[in-house]
């Protein structure tokens, strides 16, 4: 269990009293490398025994920051999942304080529902900041007062109040922070993988589009480019203007192509039109061969050249398939 705590080094030649100093030997704690080391079943294991056994009071528990990174949003969301560690039933032992007897007032749970009560210490907490303290930077309104060394000055309950500050204080945003993690719309893995999702859907789209055009142009016999092919010409060409054919009469196709699309997957380069008049080519080439099945063809080839004195090569495949056509 202890390969999930962080090593802790000590100036001193003991670091018994570390929770993460033991042995180069102990597996995944003394060093990154020892963390990435394969344990299979073993590792899955101790993680789930370490999840089922977190310490209730936190006067017994480590910080946060003494947990591996890749671990730590498991041990917030277990910690979140059982809540505050709140005593109602336990008889609070009294200190003196002035020349008074003052003890912790349980009606503050009620109160302030963030509050968590020690046993062990006989001090106070707070449950968000202990959370997510390790997300902001010492000196920047982090207080260990309501985390490490605790709350215990019973007649100052102002400070539980002063505590919580305003809206973009340390505690709010602890708060807000457990919200978001117990919410699994907003957890990060399940945005990118609704983004990744959509990412998906919307290039599906956008190149089947793309391909309806291609497969027009070459059935038809038709030329891909245009003249003039900028924002401000009145024909932009075959290909562009069926495509914006296809966005005038579609309203999932106008979502996600053209002035829509995101700026490096318009599919709408030269070289991307080629691209697919390649690819329906070999596509072609594949279903006449698989049409054919070792019958007779006939091949005739020729050549002309354009205004432009380039040559080009027209070829006539001529063959029976297997229905006799």
């Amino acid at each position: 269990m202890e390969r999930y705590f962080k090593r802790k080094f000590s100036s001193t030649t003991s670091s018994s009293d570390n929770v993460g100093s033991l042995d180069s030997t102990d597996v995944g704690i003394s060093r990154d490398e020892d963390i990435s080391r394969d344990v299979g079943i073993s590792k899955k294991s101790e993680l789930q025994d370490l999840m089922n056994n977190l310490p209730a009071d936190l006067g017994l528990r480590p910080q946060m920051l003494d947990y591996y990174l890749n671990i730590r949003d498991k041990v917030q969301r277990a910690y979140l999942q059982k809540g505050p560690c709140q005593p109602k039933n336990h008889t609070f032992p009294q200190i003196d304080l002035s020349g008074y007897d003052r003890r912790f007032n349980v009606k503050w749970f009620d109160e302030f529902d963030w509050l968590e009560y020690s046993i062990s210490k006989d001090v106070a907490f707070c449950f968000y900041c202990y959370l997510f303290k390790s997300n902001f930077k010492i000196g920047h309104g982090c207080s260990d007062a309501f985390t490490e060394m605790g709350f215990r000055n019973w007649k100052k309950k102002e400070r539980l109040r002063n505590h919580i500050g305003g809206v973009g204080s340390v505690h709010n945003q602890s708060r807000q922070y457990c919200i978001d993690l117990m919410n699994q719309k907003q957890h990060i893995q399940t945005v990118l993988g609704k983004q990744s999702d959509q990412a998906r859907i919307d290039y599906r789209i956008c190149l089947t589009a793309s391909l309806d055009c291609v497969r027009f142009l070459l059935k038809q016999g038709l030329p891909f480019r245009g003249h003039d092919e900028s924002d401000t010409s009145n024909n932009r060409g075959n290909y562009l203007e069926l495509l914006q054919f296809l966005v005038d009469h579609d309203e999932k196709v106008k979502a996600v192509v053209l002035e829509n699309a995101l700026g490096n997957l318009k599919l709408i380069a030269p070289t991307i039109q080629k691209d697919l008049v390649n690819a329906c080519a070999t596509k072609t080439i594949k279903k006449i061969i698989k049409d054919m099945d070792g019958a007779f063809f006939s091949l005739l080839v020729d050549k002309s050249h354009d205004v432009s004195i380039k040559e080009h090569m027209a070829v006539v495949f001529r063959y029976v398939d297997k229905s006799g056509m």
